[in-house]
């Protein structure tokens, strides 16, 4: 167990001593963090007779199921940029000022992002595209990046959770053992109370914001944003074929490569002057155009308007951007890959076992395996995949039916992904909103609240699924576990 537990132990201390003496952590110190980690658990796996081909198969294959993340962040950094250019971000946070409530803003900002995940089945592309677009509105409005952002992520990542598009939401039945619509419907005893209660406390901080210390004025931004930018409403012919195409299920990288396309065409017509602005102004349209797209795919654009808080909003990285971001991946790939070869995961997991003693105790462990996964092979897939495949059994032996496990696995696995900072998700949101997930953490009710709810529920022992005798008959099923109820 010592074995097993020191790289961890030893990555605990030096992403701490990182905090401590680096100013962004995601520059490289962590990443070095992990790979110093992923040795330590190479050392052990020697000493364990695991051979280097092993190790690193295990590896590529991490990094091989992370591919998908990482071509996906690359896009995102685009289609930022392309979004601001044309003005497409710059027209949502314009008209976002007109209609929504400062003192309701937190509460519409979970609704929007809520709805917008639930149609498109992710998260990610959510907070890339809307997400964007409320931070802006957010810190015109006077709140701190941190809230909004919380705000946003417990939007986006309840429609991650409970929409059937979602990958994460297939990918739990599928690993307990039921189908998708059986585990969303019983995945609403403990997200509707979830949410609820995000929603109250989001609600209340709206309320009780003092706005009187806000020094942006809404109708500068506003005047600021017009004066750069032509705010035309057909702007939003982008972001709803986005929404349309994600909806109709298509793959995410067509559909973000599409919508990064879509930004740069609206930007050649729509936006003359930012194309002028960007490239340095040639004399010719074509040449701008072609340079000032590009710029905003791969580079750095920084917009300057009258107003020096509309230009802090009018900033993005494109592809480049999210370098940081992938080279984190690759180093939590690593490690995580390091650490499965040598069983030193399983080793600890199973160690976690030995505490349930019932269905309470039982779904604790499911809920502390996937949050341990998510910080040591830094990925929700893997968070998801892997408990699912340990407890199904224990499960189905105990007479608990599968939708029990498929939905502790989403109420853990696919909601605190976020909330570290190594994580491809924390490292994701984090990057695409320049907010740190230190910052947000404590602000993402929903993620927070999520795994506890449903340990509380299952200590309470309340609309617990069991097999009937004739259900045990019929599915060949054999109690012989023995936990207490």
């Amino acid at each position: 167990m010592w074995q097993a537990l020191l790289p961890i132990v030893f990555l605990i201390i030096m992403l701490s001593m990182n905090v401590w003496f680096f100013e962004d952590t995601l520059a490289g110190a962590n990443q070095i963090a992990l790979l110093l980690s992923a040795a330590i658990a190479g050392l052990i796996c020697h000493r364990l007779k695991r051979s280097w081909t092993t190790i690193q198969g295990r590896i590529l294959k991490n990094i091989s199921s992370a591919m998908p993340s990482m071509l996906i962040l690359l896009l995102i950094g685009s289609l930022a940029g392309t979004w601001m250019i044309s003005g497409v971000v710059p027209a949502m946070i314009h008209y976002g000022l007109d209609i929504i409530s400062p003192k309701l803003f937190l509460f519409s900002a979970v609704v929007v992002s809520a709805i917008v995940s639930v149609a498109t089945g992710s998260s990610w592309s959510t907070v890339a595209t809307i997400g964007v677009a409320l931070l802006g509105i957010g810190k015109t409005l006077g709140f701190s990046e941190a809230v909004v952002a919380g705000a946003i992520i417990s939007g986006a990542y309840f429609g991650d959770k409970m929409s059937p598009l979602s990958d994460t939401t297939n990918l739990a039945p599928a690993m307990a053992g039921t189908d998708i619509f059986t585990h969303i419907r019983y995945m609403m005893y403990t997200t509707v109370p979830t949410m609820t209660l995000t929603l109250i406390i989001f609600l209340f901080m709206g309320i009780t914001h003092d706005f009187t210390q806000v020094t942006i004025n809404v109708d500068d931004v506003q005047a600021a944003i017009e004066g750069t930018f032509n705010t035309t409403p057909l702007l939003f012919i982008v972001p709803i074929t986005l929404l349309v195409i994600i909806i109709r299920k298509m793959p995410p990288l067509p559909a973000l490569f599409i919508g990064t396309i879509l930004g740069a065409l609206f930007a050649v017509i729509f936006q003359p002057q930012i194309i002028h602005s960007v490239s340095g102004d040639s004399g010719i349209y074509l040449k701008d155009a072609y340079i000032a797209v590009m710029q905003s795919m791969f580079g750095d654009i920084s917009l300057t308007t009258k107003d020096a808080a509309v230009n802090e909003l009018l900033h993005t990285s494109g592809m480049s951007g999210m370098l940081d971001t992938i080279w984190l991946i690759l180093s939590a790939m690593v490690f995580g890959g390091v650490m499965e070869a040598g069983g030193l995961l399983k080793r600890i997991t199973h160690e976690i076992l030995k505490f349930a003693h019932s269905t309470g105790s039982l779904v604790f462990s499911t809920v502390s395996s996937c949050i341990f996964f998510n910080f040591t092979a830094s990925d929700q897939y893997l968070a998801i995949v892997v408990p699912g495949r340990m407890f199904s059994q224990t499960y189905r032996e105990n007479g608990l039916k599968p939708e029990l496990l498929s939905r502790t696995l989403e109420d853990s696995g696919t909601v605190v992904s976020v909330l570290i900072p190594w994580n491809t998700c924390g490292a994701t949101q984090s990057r695409v909103l320049g907010v740190s997930t230190l910052a947000y953490l404590p602000y993402a009710f929903f993620n927070l609240i999520s795994p506890i709810m449903t340990v509380l529920v299952a200590y309470l022992n309340w609309k617990i699924r069991r097999y009937t005798p004739e259900e045990l008959q019929k599915e060949g099923i054999e109690l012989t576990g023995k936990l207490k109820r």
